[in-house]
């Protein structure tokens, strides 16, 4: 391991707890409970759907059961990416008309500035940037899919994305051999465990009642099962995305996909003015196995990829660590997009799951004749859909129980989407390891070929993966 990495803290959940401190954590649930909403996952997703239930409804009694801590799982260790991007919009248009897909783009435009507002509102102080993505192509592989996504985006009524040449990129992010980029203002940089932190004692002001430590072990009908006691409910839902696979029944629903990240030391004045990124925007690029990267209200790099992608029969990880070889692969990425920063030190280095289905589509559901519900799938674009999702969960809950009608949210093409379960082991350990490790031949060879053709190699991949 490099002198750079190797007094990097390895775990610990992720850099943004060992920034702003682990929580207290709250009591578990102590025997049988009645309430009139009991939401399992205290992650984004649930406390969301928790804060705007409450503030529609108030008289609902709403439980929130979570089984270590809220935000310990993606709401707690994610890249803080507020940003525009939702799983399966292009497939959605395809099963419900471009239109449809279109009232869904715009909610999520919409969505990144709802998030903005609520932590306004409620005096979150999560180092909020709106700064917008921006997404960078080094190689001309990837400059012909960034030409391409730019015209996608810009078809699904994003007029104020922006497409940049080289120097025009490097104006706003100096990384090395960037040849173009794309731009939205809709996106923002922020601390995910101050959101997440602020969030719940948001919820909690509302009266909501929150029990942690309390693992859920099987959701039916009405009934939330945990090792402490049930809690009985008209309408039960499962905001549990990466960790969905460890309830009964549910082990091949979403795959817990891996993601990990390195967080450098502060850097110096003189090292971010070779940089730039004065606007502070989150950072991406074209690859096939992509990064993301923000610059923390501290002064840090803060940048992520996949590692190992997959963990044999869908478990999830030891508190984020995270193995040397992806560390090291991950600062490799770092140095690579700024040769200046070479032997930088990484100061934290942390994994966790993110929840991915078959098709790659983020859902919202409410089965009526259950009072069964759930959300996620967002395929690491969870930070804004979950607040989209929450907000469709509210109205599909108080549709359902005669408190209100149909709402646009409720007509959006991802409610009520259904899709097959992944196949079983071992071919979805091989199915993973195979696809992520094809991305990566693929994104080595556009480096060495300057081929202005994305590799088949990626393209068989998606197919395979059911991307597209």
């Amino acid at each position: 391991m490099s002198s750079a990495v190797s007094g990097a803290v390895n775990g610990g959940v992720s850099f943004w707890y060992a920034d702003d401190g682990l929580p207290v954590q709250r009591e578990p649930l102590s025997g049988d409970r009645s309430a009139d909403v009991v939401i399992v996952g205290g992650g984004y997703t649930g406390l969301w759907t928790a804060y705007y239930l409450k503030k529609a409804a108030p008289f609902l009694r709403i439980t929130v059961l979570e089984q270590k801590f809220c935000g310990y799982g993606a709401s707690g260790r994610n890249g803080g990416w507020l940003y525009n991007g939702v799983a399966g919009r292009d497939r959605y248009a395809k099963l419900h008309g471009r239109e449809a897909a279109v009232r869904l783009q715009k909610a999520m435009n919409n969505t990144v500035a709802e998030v903005v507002r609520v932590t306004r509102e409620e005096g979150i102080e999560a180092d909020v940037h709106v700064g917008g993505v921006l997404e960078v192509a080094y190689t001309p592989a990837q400059l012909a899919r960034l030409k391409a996504f730019h015209e996608h985006e810009l078809s699904f009524g994003e007029q104020d994305r922006e497409l940049y040449g080289a120097a025009e990129s490097a104006e706003r992010i100096r990384v090395a051999d960037a040849v173009g980029s794309t731009w939205t203002p809709h996106g923002a940089r922020l601390h995910p465990v101050k959101l997440v932190k602020g969030l719940a004692a948001a919820v909690e002001a509302l009266g909501v009642t929150i029990h942690e430590r309390t693992p859920v072990t099987e959701i039916r009908p009405k009934h939330a099962v945990t090792p402490y006691g049930t809690v009985r409910a008209p309408y039960v839902l499962r905001c549990t995305e990466g960790f969905t696979a460890s309830l009964k029944g549910q082990r091949r629903t979403w795959l817990p996909m891996n993601s990990s990240m390195i967080a450098t030391e502060p850097l110096t004045d003189e090292q971010w003015a070779r940089i730039g990124w004065e606007g502070r925007e989150t950072l991406g690029d074209m690859a096939h196995a992509y990064m993301y990267a923000q610059r923390t209200a501290d002064g840090r790099i803060a940048l992520g990829g996949r590692g190992v992608p997959y963990r044999f029969g869908s478990r999830t990880d030891n508190d984020g660590r995270t193995q040397p070889a992806t560390i090291e692969a991950l600062y490799d990425i770092l140095v690579r997009f700024f040769p200046s920063l070479t032997g930088v030190k990484v100061a934290h280095a942390w994994s966790g799951v993110l929840g991915v289905p078959r098709d790659w589509c983020a859902t919202v559901t409410l089965d009526r004749s259950t009072g069964l519900g759930w959300a996620g799938g967002y395929v690491g674009s969870g930070l804004a859909t979950t607040n989209l999702a929450a907000r469709t969960l509210r109205d599909l809950v108080r549709q359902d129980s005669g408190q209100a009608g149909p709402t646009d949210l409720t007509a959006l093409p991802w409610v009520n989407h259904r899709v097959r379960k992944w196949e079983p082991e071992p071919l979805r350990w091989l199915g993973v390891h195979g696809m992520y490790a094809t991305y990566r031949t693929a994104d080595r060879r556009e480096l060495t070929t300057h081929s202005a053709g994305s590799s088949r190699l990626a393209q068989l991949a998606d197919r395979v993966a059911g991307r597209h």
